[in-house]
C-alpha cells in the first residue's frame, strides 16, 4: 500500500534516480501512475519506503531517431506517440495499438516505459513492440558512479506477468525499434467487450516484408493475452516465411498460431473461446493482408 512510503523523491537526472534505486531497499518507481496506483489500492503491489516519481528526469521522453532505429524514451506517454509524426512514419502498428488503449486521459498520462515495465499478458503495447522486434534500453548506476546500459529484445524481457528482467537497481530508459524498410505490412487486432476502454481478451500484432513476388519476409507474429507472457507464434511465422499468401496459407498460419497459445479460463474467457479468437482473428488479418 502506498501508505507505507516514508520518502518521496523526484529527481531531475538520471544520476539521481539511479542513485535512489541502488540505496538499500531500492525504490518505488512511478511514472504516469495509471498502472502502479490502482495496483497499490487493492494491495497488489507493496510499495518500497522510496517513492521514486521519474517524470522530472530530463530526456526521457524524446522521441527520435539513431542510425537505423526508432528511439523511444520510457517517459514519452502515449497521447504524445499515438500524433507523433515520426512514431506514425516507422512505427505504424504501434500507434494502431495505442488507439486503442484505454481513454484519452489515460493515455494523456500513461508512459511507454510504464506499460512495459507492467509487464501484463494483456498489455497493449506489448505486442505490437514484440512484432516490431523492439529492444529494450536499461540503465543502472556502477561502482564508480557513472551510468552503465545495456539492451535486451523485447522478447527476452518478460518472465511471467509483472515480472521483467529489469533488475531493481536499473531504469528503463528507452525502447528502440528498427526503421522499416519499404513494403512493410503491419496489423494489429484487439478483441475486448469495448474497441478500448477495456483488458484485451486477446491481441494479435503481425509485421512483415513483402517483396515484389508478393512473397513475405521477417513475419513476426505476436500474441497477448494467450499465455503467461506476450508470445511469438514462431510456428506460425515459419509457415509465412518466404511464401505468398493465399487463403489455404492463411488458414494454415492461423490454425498453427492458435495451437501454439497457452490461454487460461478466467473472467473475460475461457480458453477454448480464446484459441478459436486467434484462429478467426489471425485468419481474417492474413486474409486481409492477402488482398490488399
Amino acid at each position: 500500500m502506498m501508505n507505507a512510503v516514508e520518502r518521496y523523491l523526484a529527481p531531475t537526472t538520471l544520476a539521481q534516480a539511479l542513485a535512489a534505486l541502488a540505496t538499500p531497499g531500492g525504490a518505488t518507481v512511478l511514472a504516469g501512475g495509471t498502472d502502479l496506483m490502482p495496483q497499490a489500492n487493492a494491495g497488489r503491489v507493496k510499495a518500497a519506503s522510496t517513492l521514486l516519481n521519474i517524470r522530472r528526469v530530463q530526456g526521457l521522453s524524446a522521441v527520435a531517431l539513431d542510425g537505423n532505429a526508432l528511439v523511444i524514451g520510457t517517459l514519452a506517454t502515449l497521447a504524445t506517440l499515438q500524433h507523433d509524426a515520426l512514431v506514425r512514419a516507422q512505427a505504424p502498428l504501434l500507434v494502431d495499438a495505442i488507439d486503442h488503449f484505454a481513454s484519452d486521459q489515460i493515455r494523456n498520462a500513461a508512459t511507454l516505459g510504464g506499460n512495459l515495465c507492467n509487464a501484463s499478458p494483456a498489455g497493449d503495447t506489448l505486442t505490437p513492440l514484440l512484432a516490431l522486434d523492439a529492444q529494450v534500453e536499461l540503465a543502472r548506476l556502477t561502482d564508480d558512479g557513472s551510468i552503465a546500459t545495456r539492451r535486451l529484445p523485447l522478447a527476452d524481457f518478460f518472465i511471467a506477468p509483472g515480472r521483467t528482467r529489469r533488475e531493481p537497481h536499473e531504469l528503463l530508459t528507452a525502447v528502440r525499434v528498427p526503421l522499416r524498410g519499404t513494403g512493410q505490412i503491419a496489423r494489429f487486432h484487439k478483441a475486448g467487450t469495448r474497441p478500448a476502454l477495456d483488458i484485451s481478451t486477446i491481441s494479435i500484432a503481425l509485421a512483415a516484408q513483402r517483396d515484389d513476388q508478393g512473397c513475405l519476409h521477417d513475419v513476426r507474429l505476436a500474441l497477448g493475452a494467450v499465455a503467461p507472457t506476450p508470445v511469438r507464434a514462431h510456428r506460425a511465422e515459419a509457415l509465412l516465411e518466404g511464401r505468398r499468401l493465399d487463403a489455404a496459407l492463411a488458414a494454415q498460419a492461423a490454425q498453427a498460431a492458435a495451437d501454439e497459445a497457452t490461454p487460461i479460463d478466467d473472467v473475460r474467457a475461457t480458453a477454448w473461446y480464446r484459441r478459436e479468437l486467434v484462429n478467426n482473428l489471425t485468419r481474417r488479418m492474413l486474409d486481409d493482408v492477402t488482398q490488399a
